[in-house]
Formats: C-alpha cells, structure tokens, sequence
C-alpha cells in the first residue's frame, strides 16, 4: 500500500475531556428540565451526576439552583457554597446565592454574594441589578441606586434596574422621576404578553378629540373614547381607580376593562361610562391607558393623591344582607375583627408578604375580639392551626366578588391585613384597617411612617428587620387590646351606616 492510501493518523482521545464533555452534556440537559419548570427530573439528572462525582461543581450549583425554584431554600444554598468553595470564578453561582440568601432574610450575606458577582463580572448588568436588590434589603437605597445605575451604564434598556430605580423614588416621595421609571414594568419578561395587541394609541393625558358637528350619533365611531385598563393585580386596580373621574375629564366616554370580580364595584365609579370584562366586546376607541400609568400623566404628588374616602361602596342591600348573616356568628358585646394572613400564592413577593394563621395566636389571647376571616379560600397549610384565633368565623363561601367583600367589611369594626387586596379594599371603602408590611415593603407605603397619603383610614405596622412578623403581630395584640378596652361595640342586630 502506498503512502497515499494510508489512512490519516486519527488523534489520540483524551478520557479526561470525553467525560467533561459527557458531564456537560448530561447538565445541559438538567439545565432545559429547569427552565420547563420539570424541578424533579431536572434534580434527579444532578444527583446522578453527583453519585458519580461528588464534588463536581457546575452539577452541586445547578443543583442548588434547583432546590431553590422549589423552596429548600437552606439545601439550595448549602449546594451552591460547596460548588463556589471548590470554584470561586463563577459569577452567576454567587448571584443565585446571593438570592437564596435575599429569600431566607440573610441580608448582609447577599449583599456580599452579589458583590462577588459584581467583582467577576463587573461589565454585565444583571449582576449589578442583583444587587442592588440586596442592597435595599439590607436598608442601603442610596447604593441601590448606585449599582442600578451602573448596570443601566451597561445596559441602558435594562427593565428591571430602570423600574428598581422607579420603586425607590416612589417609596421616597421623589415621584416626578419615579412615575417615569415605573413605566418600565410593562417591559418586564413577565408583563409582556399580558395585553391583547392594541388597536388605539396610548394615552399620553390630553384632551382627546370629539366627534365633529354632524356626526353620527348612532354610528359606532371611536372619537373621544378612551379604555382604562385594570391592569397588574387587584390592589393596583383598587388602588389607582381613584383617577378615573380625572380621566373622564378629559375625554367623551371612558371605557372600563376589568376582572369580572371588580366590575359591580368599579362600575359605579363617577366618569365611568361602560365597563366590560371580555377583550372582544369593547367597542372602539381612540386611545387606550393603564390604570397604574395614570399618576404618572396625571403628575401626583405625595399631596396631591386623590384620598376622599370612601370612593367605592357596595350597594346597601349587600350590607344589610351581611349584618343579618354575621349577626348570629358573631358573640354579643365582641368587636368584630376582620383577617386576612396570606395572599396569592404566585404573586412574586408572596413569600415575604404572607404569614401563617399560626403567626396570628398572639392576637387570640386578646379578649373581647370576634375574628372573621376574610381569605376568599382557607389555606391548606392553615387548616390545623385554626386555633390560633379561636373561634374564628369563616365566610369564604360568602365572598363571591369585591362587592361581597367590601359589603362584609361594612359590618365590621377593623381589618387586620397582610398587604394585600383586601387592604386596599377596606382604604377605598373608608373602613378602618391596620396594615402588616413586610421589610421591605412595596413603594407605594413608602418609608419609615405608620400612615398613609393613600388612603387615611389604614394604620401601618412595619417589621423591623425582614421577616420579623412577631414584632408586627406583638405591636398588633398591645393595640388591639387597647382597642378592645376603649372602644364602644356595636349593637350586632344594628345594621350599619
């Protein structure tokens, strides 16, 4: 055989790269049973990788990230420091760590993995965002400012630092600039995709057109009608409703879209025109805006929030039907306390907001109290600490829609709430509530203060360090036996004002 014909020497294989590169491939697929929200399959391709070799790395980080989509928080972030004690070069392993830690209140440990991050990849703005996160966490704004900033110097469309940096300036008071920046939540990943494509401009606040001399009254014409949209969750909607008679002003016809469940209450509201809860029955219009865009346009100031309360009612015949259903549920001579302790499980910041029914036992050593739940849905996870409030009277069957609720919350003496719908509820009603707000709270109850520019009727109770909800309870049962001392019952077969 010739030179010629010879087959070309083939290189010699390296073992070593042949088994890094099949533990790579086995991890890429973890990774893509992660992102398919498979946690199980994508736990158990790590663990099998790790009966093989135990200290590999990549699989004890992804494995960690793992635990914590699930919730094993401790485990998760156990995982991730032994990936990083064995190699401290990975910049996302300390930034998933350092939210792992955010999750478990270890605030001054995420601030140190986010740096970390930042330090190894100081040009990428997802690292600098991450940390100002744990910045305000840890009650240090002026630097989470800083590295949202930074990051925008990065990445200058960045959603997430340009809305971090709206949040601040609202919880501040700084609302000018604030409003602007808010605006960014509608580029969010999670925002997109929420709306139907729209057919009409977005509003930018003026005065829209009206339908010239002659028109037809009777045709189905778009001229000065404007859609105002229930966007994000209840409480904005709740919360930013107050601005539609603002907008009416300065159009022919507002057009309301909303969840069915706020409708009857919303649709009463002065400036209203039609209110509609199916994408494909609202007529034309001319232009469309978000409701939580509205302060924005419309340039409020910590002063200048419309508060006259209450600026939503239920119908007085709900009311009494509530007085004639609570009045035998109720003990005579008791005040009437309405709760709520937990809301939407896959709200983003649930698990900072929500507390356990147990979490509320040192309320039910208060005398004099009658405790009416006002969860729409009991928790599972409740169902055997229901002791905690003793004799606490659940009327989830009742409350079918907002009206219902609100109607319920006419026949009692205060609210104690979470920061939730149903706070937001009781404020817009005029109804007396306290507020339990985790640290850190949302922007809207902005810093440092008991009361609100929102609504007047709420009292606010803060935890002092995140996740201390004894404080808040404790602070709660001192109060609300002064309360219960002080306070003249109502007469439970008088129906309310």
């Amino acid at each position: 055989m010739s030179d010629a014909a010879k087959p070309a020497p083939q290189p010699a294989t390296d073992p070593e790269a042949e088994r890094r590169k099949a533990l790579h491939e086995v991890l890429v697929r973890a990774e893509q049973a992660l992102s398919a929200k498979r946690y199980h399959e994508a736990a158990g391709i790590c663990q099998d990788v790790l009966e093989a070799n135990p200290d590999h790395p990549p699989a004890l980080a992804l494995l960690g990230a793992i635990l914590g989509h699930r919730g094993d928080l401790a485990r998760g972030a156990a995982f991730l420091e032994r990936a990083i004690a064995k190699d401290g070069s990975n910049a996302p392993w300390y930034s998933n760590l350092s939210g792992l830690y955010r999750m478990q209140y270890r605030t001054r440990e995420a601030v140190a993995a986010a740096q970390h991050a930042v330090r190894l990849r100081p040009d990428q703005a997802r690292f600098h965002v991450n940390l100002g996160k744990a910045l305000v966490d840890h009650g240090e704004r002026d630097a989470a400012l800083t590295s949202f900033m930074l990051a925008l110097g990065r990445e200058a469309s960045n959603a997430e630092a340009h809305l971090a940096i709206g949040q601040v300036l609202l919880a501040r008071g700084d609302m000018a600039p604030g409003w602007l920046e808010y605006e960014w939540r509608n580029q969010l990943d999670m925002a997109k995709g929420m709306l139907p494509k729209m057919v009409a401009a977005q509003w930018n606040g003026m005065h829209l057109p009206q339908p010239g001399p002659g028109a037809d009254a009777a045709a189905d014409r778009p001229e000065g009608r404007l859609l105002l949209v229930g966007d994000q969750g209840y409480g904005d909607t709740l919360q930013f409703c107050r601005f539609i008679p603002a907008a009416a002003a300065r159009c022919q016809e507002v057009l309301l879209g909303c969840s069915p469940d706020l409708a009857p209450l919303l649709r009463k509201i002065p400036g209203v025109g039609r209110v509609y809860t199916r994408w494909n029955e609202i007529p034309r219009h001319v232009a469309y805006c978000l409701l939580s865009s509205l302060p924005g346009l419309l340039g409020v100031q910590p002063d200048t929030i419309p508060a006259d309360v209450p600026y939503l009612s239920p119908e007085p015949e709900q009311v009494q039907a509530w007085a004639e259903r609570l009045a035998p549920k109720v003990p005579a001579g008791c005040l009437r306390v309405g709760v709520a302790w937990a809301g939407r499980p896959t709200h983003p910041n649930d698990r900072r907001r929500s507390m356990r029914l147990a979490d509320l036992a040192p309320l039910g050593q208060v005398n004099g109290i009658s405790f009416v739940s006002l969860m729409q849905k009991m928790p599972q996870r409740d169902a055997a600490d229901l002791a905690a409030l003793p004799g606490l009277v659940d009327i989830s069957d009742g409350l079918t829609s907002f009206a219902e609720t609100a109607a319920a919350i006419c026949n009692l003496d205060l609210v104690i709430t979470i920061d939730t719908a149903v706070g937001h509820l009781a404020g817009a009603i005029g109804r007396p509530a306290w507020l339990m707000l985790a640290n850190p709270s949302d922007w809207r109850w902005m810093l440092d203060r008991s009361d609100t520019p929102w609504y007047p009727t709420l009292r606010l109770f803060r935890q002092p360090q995140p996740g201390d909800w004894a404080t808040v309870v404790g602070a709660i049962a001192q109060e609300l036996a002064g309360l219960a001392q002080r306070q003249p019952v109502r007469e439970l077969q008088e129906a309310p004002a």
